[in-house]
């Protein structure tokens, strides 16, 4: 397990026992989660991590407090292009807004860039708000091309 700033935070993959560590109450802060219970977040988990060769969630523990402070997921899409290549997709990238200024999420994104490599991947995915291009760009990744996106999700607009 790798440490960040020191041994106050330690970065690691996902783990069972997070949900009670935080897990939902940081994605909270980057979007909408609904109604995530443990019994339904064990059962995702369960199904992310039998699948660890296309999931890569990371998180980073705040070793003082034993609670979950940030999160990233790494999606590797199997493709026919480049010679059934992989592209890595960077998503869900929070990190909680009492450990922000550490540089926590600079390794998160560098640690699924890694990973990435690592499994191959020609190129890695990002989107982002326009107003946090500028923290993505400082993690390496360069503005390419745009991104569109349905009306639809279900039966929410996304916006």
């Amino acid at each position: 397990m790798a440490s960040t700033s020191g041994d106050r935070f330690r970065l690691r993959s996902l783990q069972a026992g997070d949900f009670r560590k935080g897990h939902v109450e940081v994605l909270a802060q980057l979007s909408q989660v609904g109604n995530v219970d443990e019994a339904a977040w064990q059962e995702r988990f369960q199904v992310l991590s039998s699948q660890q060769d296309v999931y890569k969630i990371m998180v980073i523990e705040d070793t003082t407090t034993e609670r979950i402070v940030a999160t990233a997921t790494l999606l590797i899409e199997l493709k026919f292009l480049r010679s059934s290549g992989k592209c890595g997709h960077i998503e869900d990238v929070v990190v909680d807004n009492s450990c922000r200024g550490y540089g926590l999420g600079l390794r998160l994104i560098q640690r699924l860039v890694d990973l990435a490599e690592e499994a191959g991947c020609y190129k890695v995915i990002l989107d982002c708000a326009e107003s946090n291009a500028a923290f993505y760009a400082k993690a390496g990744l360069a503005r390419k091309e745009v991104q569109m996106v349905s009306g639809r999700a279900g039966n929410a607009l996304v916006l």
